[in-house]
């Protein structure tokens, strides 16, 4: 019952409630392509996707950086700290996918509301196992060598978790440039161009004012494998 009851509050709420008093709700706005925190990071806050995509991903001695996951509207992130049961610095780096606006409290703040609210500890886990398939399925997409596959696999992805169905097929509900596509997953520009084109050309997708719709999922998942 108290899963149930938990679903039926709206995340966002229940994050404003938080704030208040000596806590005050911050509203901060991000170009895309900009940094939230960077690895290494205090964490000081906890904050609430109220528009657009953030990117995490995880950042080697060598320079790689590799993306772990790709947050929709009304996610939470920056609560790494608290599940390991004690401070620690950014794990990840935060970057505006696109345009976001985040909302944020102070992690203090958030660490009293879980222990008052069980109902609140059970939306936090219902969005960090969403982020956890997430991330089994970015790494899968990684896995491949061939960057048709990668791409195939992330468009998959993206129709998951940010598709609207429309009568063309799976509109991915993001404005989405050919760089930040290759910065996800780890290509160049120019490949995932001429990539895109050809699924285009097999009027497997079509694109409009960067947003990408895909025809068939299935035809799609057939794709480079």
């Amino acid at each position: 019952m108290a899963a149930v009851q938990a679903q039926e509050r709206p995340l966002a709420a229940v994050f404003k409630k938080m704030a208040g008093g000596p806590f005050p709700l911050v509203i901060e706005s991000f170009d895309r392509g900009k940094t939230i925190f960077f690895p290494g990071d205090p964490a000081e806050r906890v904050y609430f996707l109220v528009k657009g995509a953030v990117k995490l991903s995880r950042v080697y001695e060598a320079g790689e950086e590799i993306t772990v996951a790709l947050l929709r509207e009304n996610s939470v992130f920056g609560v790494l700290s608290l599940i390991t049961g004690h401070r620690s610095d950014r794990f990840y780096h935060a970057v505006a996918f696109t345009p976001v606006e985040l909302h944020s409290v102070p992690i203090d703040q958030v660490e009293k509301s879980l222990k008052e609210d069980p109902e609140l500890c059970m939306l936090m886990l219902q969005g960090l196992s969403s982020r956890i398939l997430q991330t089994e399925m970015m790494i899968e997409t990684l896995a491949h060598r061939d960057m048709g596959s990668r791409l195939v696999s992330f468009l998959l992805i993206l129709c998951r978790d940010f598709g609207i169905p429309t009568h063309e097929g799976i509109t991915i509900d993001l404005r989405l440039s050919h760089q930040a596509i290759a910065e996800a997953i780890g290509s160049t520009r120019v490949t995932v161009t001429r990539l895109l084109g050809d699924l285009r050309d097999k009027q497997i997708i079509s694109i409009h004012k960067k947003k990408i719709t895909v025809h068939n999922p299935i035809t799609l998942s057939q794709q480079f494998v």
